[in-house]
């Protein structure tokens, strides 16, 4: 991918009805890039599209990222542009909130954390990396909960420690791909206050402050790996 972040660009950003996944989707979009877009919540995405196609091209399509169907469906708007250049796999959920134990984890819920925030981001790729191109940029999104053994995060910590070895893996099978595990690190978002239900999390810093280094990894040429994006070089 060259060093311009626009010029006939095509992006594919899930969970971008708003936190970090809108707050890239703004500045990709006011950069000319076309977008394809998702979120669970129809209404918010709708804004969301609305807001955004004020400067680009963008196709907004509602669903669950962890439905087979919804995968096809953001396959299918990637054929009809027939091309892929940035997948940002965004899209997660906490689990139960306040979360529970790993001994008092209900193991259905659990299993739908793995199927949103591990096995989705994995389908996605499998399904549209025919329209990869060939320095097509891939993005997960993962969490200092990956590493850190924090009592209450085993399931999201979990998933997303899976998701971060699976991503090195196709980092290393697919070497033509730049993969990236990207850490936004605490944000003013609505997972990270379900995180905390009824504290006032209003100290952390917006996900616009994330932004930066994510559009430094799009448009640069950094090597495959796991990235801070707040110690990206901008």
């Amino acid at each position: 991918m060259s060093s311009s972040l626009s010029t006939d660009r095509i992006g594919l950003i899930t969970g971008a009805s708003r936190g970090l996944g809108l707050a890239l989707a703004r500045e990709l979009a006011r950069a000319g890039w076309r977008l394809i877009i998702d979120a669970r919540t129809a209404g918010e995405l709708e804004q969301a599209r609305a807001e955004l196609a004020r400067w680009s091209e963008v196709v907004a399509i509602t669903g669950d990222v962890s439905d087979p169907e919804h995968q096809q469906a953001l396959t299918s708007a990637v054929a009809r542009w027939g091309k892929l250049d940035l997948l940002v796999n965004n899209a997660s959920i906490l689990g139960p909130s306040p979360q529970p134990f790993l001994r008092e984890y209900p193991l259905e819920v659990l299993e739908l954390v793995y199927r949103v925030n591990t096995f989705s981001p994995l389908a996605l790729i499998q399904r549209v990396q025919r329209y990869l191109s060939s320095s097509a940029c891939i993005i997960n999104i993962t969490s200092d909960a990956a590493r850190e053994p924090y009592p209450g995060w085993g399931g999201y910590g979990s998933s997303k420690a899976a998701l971060e070895q699976l991503t090195v893996i196709l980092a290393a099978e697919q070497p033509q791909w730049r993969v990236y595990l990207v850490d936004p690190g605490d944000m003013r978002t609505r997972l990270h206050q379900e995180a905390f239900p009824g504290e006032d999390i209003s100290d952390r810093p917006p996900p616009e402050v994330s932004v930066p280094g994510l559009l430094a990894l799009i448009k640069g040429n950094y090597p495959s790996g796991r990235y801070l994006a707040r110690e990206v070089k901008v």
